[in-house]
């Protein structure tokens, strides 16, 4: 019986597995930029890529629940069952008009505004404003994109997210604020069950968290504390060293542990001289107390 080909069997689909490198898959709905996020991630977590999947904002927690994502930036309010989100911010919300439309001679509109005109609200609508004024649209509209076809064909108009509608824009159409409509909030979820560091360290990136204050598999070690002052610092051995002249500014500070001798009330400072921490050394005389060479006897 011949042996087997060596280029077959278990050892060949070995070699043939997925060799391609561990990713941490983000999920992220339509108007979601998380750019400013993927570069730190990037700088932080340089042994495992961020992936972004694109997925619709209705179909973003079935992708959580399914596994099909370990996290997703997503519109709020969702069904918290089993799952954890964080609030990140609030999109205002505009209406995307003609630019010929009368809305177009202010910087502004306030909900009443829309009294008058025919509003279109798509299926995939995620402002999910249910009392917003004006006319609804004759008609089920199936995405926003057809929605802004409307707009442009001038029969409605469209109000929805900021970044929502200027994903949708298109030439000869423009925006304007909507003040006091409500907004549009975007948060951070993932599976309770699911949560790890990497769950962590995504949470501190959207947060703002710098790499040293990090909770996740980017935190660094404490920065060692300071030596503890010169010396000992000022109730320790002061500066150490012989000081000048031997006994200056070597004793162990400020009373009892200061600069020199043994501190203010103690012996001092010392003073510069020869003597360990007593005063200049007397000049010599002679036995009598005179200098050499002095003579106070009579003149002859």
């Amino acid at each position: 019986m011949s042996e087997q080909d060596p280029t077959h069997g278990p050892a060949s689909d070995a070699s043939s597995a997925d060799t391609s490198p561990p990713a941490f898959r983000l999920g992220m709905v339509p108007g979601v930029n998380p750019g400013r996020w993927v570069r730190v991630w990037e700088e932080r977590i340089r042994d495992v890529a961020l992936d972004l999947v694109p997925v619709a904002a209705a179909d973003a927690v079935d992708a959580l629940r399914a596994g099909d994502v370990a996290a997703s930036l997503l519109r709020l309010p969702v069904d918290r069952a089993g799952i954890d989100a964080i609030p990140m911010y609030t999109e205002a919300t505009v209406v995307v008009v003609p630019k010929d439309h009368l809305f177009t001679a202010a910087e502004e509109i306030t909900a009443a505004d829309l009294a008058d005109e025919t509003l279109v609200v798509p299926v995939d609508d995620v402002l999910g404003w249910a009392d917003a004024p004006g006319e609804r649209f004759a008609g089920a509209v199936a995405t926003t994109s057809d929605a802004v076809d409307l707009v442009a064909a001038g029969h409605a108009v469209l109000v929805a997210p900021h970044s929502v509608a200027r994903l949708h824009l298109r030439r000869g159409l423009t925006t304007r604020p909507v003040t006091d409509a409500p907004g549009s909030a975007v948060g951070l979820a993932w599976l309770t069950e699911s949560y790890d560091d990497l769950t962590e360290e995504l949470i501190g990136i959207v947060r703002g968290r710098t790499a040293t204050s990090s909770r996740g598999r980017g935190a660094t070690a404490e920065a060692p504390t300071k030596a503890s002052g010169k010396g000992s610092g000022k109730g320790g051995a002061g500066k150490s060293g012989a000081g000048k002249a031997g006994g200056a500014k070597s004793g162990t500070g400020k009373g009892g542990a200061g600069k020199g001798g043994a501190g203010k009330g103690g012996a001092g400072k010392a003073t510069k001289g020869a003597a360990a921490g007593g005063r200049r050394a007397p000049s010599p005389r002679t036995s009598g107390g005179r200098k050499p060479g002095t003579n106070r006897g009579r003149k002859r």
